[in-house]
């Protein structure tokens, strides 16, 4: 139930507690649904929650966006809309008129990390056009290199994408941007888009991504409108194209894909294109596009490091317009590790819980908003847990990593572990020792800086680690 709203509150209190009943449904929404998703049926929803709360009626941009909300989304937000407010709320979907009513509660405000374009176009307020013949560059202007925080795990993806943005056509043509999920991929092309029209105004740039390559393949195809398809894709001076990997199977897709890129390298337009893994590993793929993938440059994004999740954390408090305190901060990046997207959530958790109970952020309200996220996190990461996860994963026993045995197919899976072991958990060197045999901390120190070290080097055990890190997340 809505906390601070008694019974015949006034208009004022109830407009406000009507503003945090769809926003805390919204925060909800945006956990459990995957970001594209989310941006693309949810976050443009326009809500007006009644004053008595008996019903909410949210505004749908159209006929197909309706039906689709109604079907796949509308039983899930009534039960949210209940579960908050603590009674039942009858939900009504309607399509908005050319000019919606004042929106009473945007969801969330410009996500500044990773955050995919709608599958469909939006009101142009939410996305950028160029000067170029009025073309649609579907690029959100809040995502640029100046909203962008750096440090190690993104220094080198970030400043290829602006060597790109400031001389496109020419070098690391095509970018290749890997990485795992909710960690600025989607930022940063938008970020290149974005450069390169401020400074060429009549440059025709598109952000797509790749499902909506898809469907737009699959349109031409049923329309035999294939003249407008290779209009569109082949005279653009920029391509910016999301999650490569969705091509995987769709032959005639792969083929459009390709000739897309040949003919846009061909006059020197540039292609960038983020994936979840590195052009070899790409499952399905043809063999001569995946070569085109790997012949400009291919750099990775990794997880932030702990300074870099603390600057994230403040600077996305300050732009929904509150205040993280610096403790706090290291409190939630020390316990949020995985991506940024992640670090977002737990923040939203946050500032919700402090809205609702009227209290100053702090490491206690922190501690309270995040219970069941720490509880799982405690529950399933354990130095113990890693050990097994490692040794099941290269085939050795669990024994062998606290044992003195020192042959490579040993030493490597264990100094590997002792690396987990420090990125996510909260134990000491020393711990940590402990625990690898009562080995030296110096010895940990070793581990953990080494594999860091060569993560950044060696593709193959960038990859290998992605896949012990989330199954060790569940």
């Amino acid at each position: 139930m809505i906390p601070g709203l008694p019974a015949g509150a006034a208009p004022a209190a109830a407009d406000d507690a009507g503003h945090s009943l769809w926003q805390a449904c919204a925060e909800q929404l945006a956990q459990e649904l995957p970001e594209q998703q989310f941006n693309t049926w949810i976050k443009p929803l326009v809500a007006h929650v009644a004053p008595d709360f008996s019903k909410v009626t949210l505004y749908v941009a159209n006929r197909f966006k309706l039906d689709w909300i109604r079907a796949q989304y509308s039983g899930r937000i009534s039960q949210l809309l209940e579960h908050i407010y603590g009674h039942t709320v009858a939900l009504e979907l309607t399509i908005a008129a050319r000019e919606a009513p004042p929106r009473m509660a945007a969801p969330l405000p410009p996500v500044q990390v990773d955050v995919p374009a709608p599958a469909e176009p939006v009101a142009i307020g939410e996305t950028a056009e160029s000067a170029a013949g009025g073309f649609r560059s579907r690029l959100n202007p809040a995502l640029t290199f100046d909203t962008l925080v750096e440090g190690t795990a993104n220094r080198m993806a970030r400043a290829a994408a602006m060597h790109v943005a400031g001389t496109p056509g020419h070098l690391y043509n095509p970018l290749f941007i890997y990485g795992g999920v909710g960690l600025g991929k989607t930022h940063l092309v938008h970020a290149v888009g974005n450069k390169l029209l401020a400074d060429k105004p009549d440059s025709k740039v598109l952000y797509i991504h790749a499902e909506q390559f898809v469907s737009d393949v699959v349109k031409a195809y049923q329309r035999k409108t294939f003249d407008e398809f290779k209009e569109r894709y082949h005279s653009l001076d920029l391509l910016l194209i999301d999650d490569v990997q969705f091509f995987a199977n769709k032959d005639r897709t792969q083929e459009e894909f390709f000739n897309a890129f040949e003919a846009l390298l061909a006059k020197k337009s540039h292609i960038v294109m983020t994936s979840d893994t590195y052009p070899k590993g790409l499952a399905d793929i043809h063999e001569r596009l995946v070569s085109r993938f790997d012949s400009g440059l291919t750099v990775a994004i990794e997880p932030p490091e702990l300074e870099m999740r603390v600057a994230i954390l403040i600077n996305k408090a300050r732009s929904e317009a509150a205040e993280m305190p610096e403790e706090v901060a290291f409190f939630v990046a020390k316990n949020v590790r995985s991506n940024v997207r992640e670090l977002e959530g737990a923040l939203r958790k946050i500032l919700a819980y402090s809205r609702f109970n009227q209290k100053e952020v702090s490491i206690q309200l922190a501690r309270e908003a995040l219970r069941d996220l720490l509880s799982i996190q405690n529950r399933q990461i354990g130095v113990e847990n890693i050990q097994k996860t490692v040794a099941d994963y290269y085939k050795i026993k669990v024994a062998d990593m606290y044992s003195k045995k020192r042959p490579a197919s040993i030493a490597r899976p264990r100094q590997i572990a002792m690396y987990l072991a420090k990125e996510l958990t909260q134990k000491s060197l020393p711990e940590i020792g402990e625990l690898f045999g009562g080995r030296d901390h110096t010895t940990v120190l070793h581990a953990v800086r080494k594999i860091a070290a060569e993560r950044q080097q060696i593709t193959e055990l960038n990859q290998q680690l992605h896949v012990l890190e989330q199954t060790l997340k569940g």
